[in-house]
């Protein structure tokens, strides 16, 4: 349907944080070849940003440290979730935007799914779409499993295969962290069909703050990830070498890694001393839990 006011804003923005996998079973696999997850996600306070503006077209450009990565073919997520809303909504697909790219792509913390959802977020405040948030949530899945999570923008837990969002109340306070990337691409399909046909049980949740609600569980795309790139075991072993750890772990499919720390002191030292010894690497302070991942 269309737009119900023109929209007097010439430039609309929103964050595009990093998705987090604080734990990620994998317990079964459905008919279509999709398979049933049971995770819990936080988001960080570190992302990409994405602005909108009025135009007679659509185009996307982009910039920051990651932009060289990107695509812009058919399978751009952010041009298909503006032109997905556009048919839904019955208007036209125009708007400048354009993507700061600041964190690695298929990196396993839902940097395109984030961008995703955040276009979808600012293309329906640009156009003035009459659109729901149940519509607009429904409308994420078709561009991708984890674009649903990445529109809450909240810490959930997540199953099915990505469409059932469980609020986690209260809401866990956010924690400090380290994000630490190797540069290696990994193939999300691979690493799922490197489980075979492994499964596990639902986890456990013994309640407490995110470290706590994690400990007690693991990803199990972590091993198979490993096989594909070494180097997330070298990552692994550094966050667990750095002093007041409390956690670390692959987040997604991998090969980004994060580690859960006491205090923000903690975390700023492990990302100077790991960055220091591995300059090649993507190496990120940063918080993770909270309410971050709405329109900026």
């Amino acid at each position: 349907m269309p737009p119900r006011n023109p929209v007097s804003n010439p430039a609309l923005r929103a964050f595009a944080p990093a998705k987090i996998n604080l734990w990620l079973h994998v317990t079964g696999r459905r008919p279509d070849g999709y398979r049933e997850l049971d995770s819990l996600v936080a988001f960080a306070d570190i992302g990409d940003r994405l602005t909108a503006a009025p135009a007679d077209d659509l185009s996307l450009s982009s910039s920051g440290p990651f932009a060289a990565a990107l695509g812009y073919g058919a399978d751009n997520l952010v041009l298909r979730a503006a032109r997905l809303l556009a048919a839904h909504c019955d208007v036209p697909a125009a708007a400048v935007l354009h993507l700061e790219k600041n964190l690695p792509v298929a990196s396993g913390i839902g940097g395109g799914s984030a961008d995703a959802a955040a276009a979808l977020r600012l293309c329906a405040r640009l156009w003035q779409a009459d659109i729901g948030g149940d519509e607009l949530a429904r409308l994420a899945l078709d561009l991708g499993a984890d674009v649903p999570v990445c529109l809450a923008g909240t810490t959930v837990r997540m199953t099915g295969i990505g469409e059932k969002l469980i609020p986690v109340d209260p809401s866990p306070a956010p924690v400090p962290a380290v994000l630490v990337n190797p540069g290696s691409p990994v193939s999300t399909g691979q690493v799922f069909d490197g489980l075979g046909g492994r499964f596990s049980l639902p986890a456990e949740d013994p309640g407490g703050d995110l470290a706590s609600r994690a400990a007690s569980n693991r990803n199990d795309l972590e091993a198979p990830a490993i096989g594909f790139v070494p180097e997330i075991a070298e990552i692994l072993a550094a966050l667990h070498a750095a002093p007041d750890i409390r956690l670390a772990r692959m987040s997604g499919s991998g090969a980004t890694c994060f580690g859960l720390f006491d205090c923000d002191d903690a975390a700023a030292a492990a990302a100077r001393a790991i960055g220091a010894a591995h300059p090649s690497w993507w190496v990120a302070p940063c918080s993770i839990g909270g309410r971050i991942g709405q329109p900026a």
